[in-house]
């Protein structure tokens, strides 16, 4: 009858001996619930704990106790333990898993059939593992919905073609910039020629002298920079903490030398060159977006009025465009 209504009970003698366990105890537990074995030898009672014998135990009759199994001190179980009624000492403890059941369930193998038909557990455990599926779908579906939100973010934000930033995310990146009033330079960059290139090699040619002008441009410059492609043949860098002029001359020169080189495309040479103009923005300065780009725009005409071929740098503080003579490093004064 007990191991059908209490699969986790054991029956002590007055000298602490186990002379029955339930059938789920004797799964869990098997050296616990052998012949001879001695509840105390396997089992201590954690609360109260002054329980320590089984006189201890009769005076706690109906108590809830707290255990442990000593070949594993972090395990808890619930009991409580009645003494029987013919006054011989012997007394009746009946254990669960408390919390601890799913645990206990995984480590064991248990079923449905391990405990008591009008036990709850196993509806628990069932609600445990749907509430847990639910979650884990919950948190598949957010991770999804993520890197769909991320990868149309970046998609908006890209140029298909050269796999560049666009001009709304140039215009994202220079208005945090301007915000805060930090030190960058904008080059706007026209390639020279390459109407030809689409004239004469179609525009199959020119997609792939685009493709190569992006990735020439990515090699000479920062991962910290911005590189967007704005039209059809042009292209903004932002270029952040830079120091003096110089640096932008270095960096206009090597982008003009290696933009002159041809590009080939099937067998044939694609030649184009590129003309720059450069607005420099110390930092602290005070400036407006628009302005800065129309600057840069400015400076970039005088490149083309100059020759092509040249990058023109206007000086932001006198708000002038005179270009100087050396035919690759123009400098506005």
């Amino acid at each position: 009858m007990l191991d059908t209504l209490c699969p986790m009970h054991l029956i002590l003698r007055s000298d602490g001996l186990i002379v029955h366990a339930g059938p789920t105890l004797r799964k869990v537990f098997p050296q616990a619930t052998g012949k001879s074995a001695h509840f105390f030898d396997h089992f201590t009672v954690k609360r109260p704990k002054s329980v320590t014998t089984i006189a201890n135990l009769n005076d706690r009759r109906g108590a809830k106790l707290h255990l442990a199994y000593r070949d594993d001190p972090n395990s808890d179980l619930k009991a409580v333990a009645v003494p029987m009624a013919d006054s011989s000492g012997t007394v009746v403890i009946n254990m669960s898993f408390g919390i601890s059941i799913l645990d206990a369930v995984r480590a064991h193998t248990l079923t449905n059939a391990d405990f008591a038909a009008t036990d709850l557990a196993i509806e628990m455990l069932y609600l445990i593992e749907a509430k847990s599926a639910a979650m884990d779908a919950s948190r598949r579906l957010n991770l999804k919905l993520q890197g769909a939100r991320i990868a149309a973010e970046e998609q908006a934000f890209t140029d298909t073609l050269t796999g560049l930033k666009n001009r709304r995310a140039l215009d994202h990146v220079l208005s945090r910039l301007v915000a805060a009033k930090a030190g960058f330079a904008v080059m706007q960059i026209d390639l020279d020629y390459f109407k030809a290139v689409n004239d004469t090699l179609g525009h199959p040619a020119g997609d792939h002298v685009l493709q190569a002008v992006a990735q020439i441009m990515v090699e000479e410059t920062r991962a910290a920079d911005t590189i967007a492609r704005v039209g059809g043949d042009e292209f903004t860098l932002i270029l952040r903490d830079v120091e003096d002029t110089q640096t932008l001359r270095q960096i206009g020169t090597r982008l003009i030398d290696r933009l002159e080189k041809p590009i080939l495309f099937q067998g044939e040479p694609c030649r184009i060159s590129a003309s720059i103009g450069t607005v420099w923005i110390r930092e602290n300065q005070s400036a407006v977006a628009h302005d800065v780009l129309s600057r840069a725009d400015q400076a970039l005409y005088h490149s083309k009025n100059a020759g092509r071929a040249q990058q023109t740098i206007f000086d932001a503080e006198c708000g002038s465009a005179n270009p100087s003579a050396n035919r690759k490093n123009d400098n506005l004064v």
